[in-house]
């Protein structure tokens, strides 16, 4: 029987620093979870921004991030958002808001890198939050993880058993492929800027080569995926408050991924 499972990225294998910037108030929200951020309000739409962080912090802190972005021709995916919208829409927005600047930027990045620069293995994402409705940036954010205890020795331990193991996440692609690279996932299996809808197709898309299909994701943005799945695992390793509706879709719910093979070999035993 041929099994795959599906990770999400922040917040299932990472764990994951997280903080916004609102724009316009300069109120920082601390270890938020930006895909609830999102969720919060209709017309948002979470940016992932393609430029590198050294280049970002090597900016004036007084210039606009709109500026920045068409300047450089930084190049950006949709990661979470509640509804259909045109990327050019978002471009858009992106390219002529008049308010957020990279000072912006730059404070939330410095205090993500204080989070987790002395470890091993790091990934730094940084981000807008749009609100279509308003057309301006209403969030500068950053994300910062570094692997959870037992997420290489989890991967190594599905894969000796044949199971195949998949990345789906909201993340840039180049962090993700780096990360897989550590721990163990090839290339070829990791899909970066994942929106829901992303997810929960690459989850369909598996289900036609797979006898099972497993998900296994801690946030809202992971739901249509788990409710695609043959087997949903919810993960709770970096505490959250959980929608009811997520935590009802999950057949599963661990703390600690190192719980996954276990899982995996329970279902196969059953099956």
């Amino acid at each position: 029987m041929h099994v795959a499972v599906v990770f999400d990225s922040a917040g299932t294998l990472l764990r994951t620093y997280r903080i916004a910037k609102d724009v316009r108030t300069g109120e920082l929200l601390v270890d938020v979870e930006t895909t609830m951020l999102t969720y919060a309000d209709p017309d948002r739409v979470l940016c992932v921004l393609h430029g590198h962080s050294r280049d970002f912090m090597k900016a004036s802190p007084d210039l606009l991030v709109s500026d920045f972005i068409r300047d450089h021709d930084i190049a950006f995916g949709i990661s979470c958002t509640r509804k259909v919208i045109e990327k050019e829409a978002v471009k858009t927005i992106l390219h002529d808001d008049r308010q957020a600047k990279i000072g912006d930027m730059q404070e939330c990045m410095r205090i993500i890198w204080s989070e987790i620069k002395e470890q091993e293995i790091v990934a730094l994402n940084n981000g807008l939050i749009v609100h279509t409705g308003l057309m301006i940036i209403e969030f500068c954010v950053t994300a910062g993880g570094t692997p959870f205890p037992g997420a290489q020795e989890t991967i190594s331990a599905l894969h000796r058993r044949g199971v195949f193991t998949y990345i789906a996440s909201g993340d840039r692609e180049a962090k993700l492929e780096r990360m897989a690279d550590y721990l163990g996932i090839p290339r070829d299996r990791v899909f970066g800027v994942a929106t829901p809808a992303i997810k929960e197709k690459i989850v369909r898309d598996l289900k036609q080569q797979y006898d099972i299909v497993m998900m296994v994701g801690d946030s809202i943005n992971d739901l249509k995926a788990m409710r695609a799945a043959d087997i949903a695992i919810l993960s709770n390793q970096q505490p959250s408050v959980k929608p009811h509706e997520l935590i009802s879709e999950a057949d599963y719910c661990i703390r600690d991924l190192r719980m996954v093979p276990d899982i995996v070999y329970d279902v196969l035993e059953k099956s």
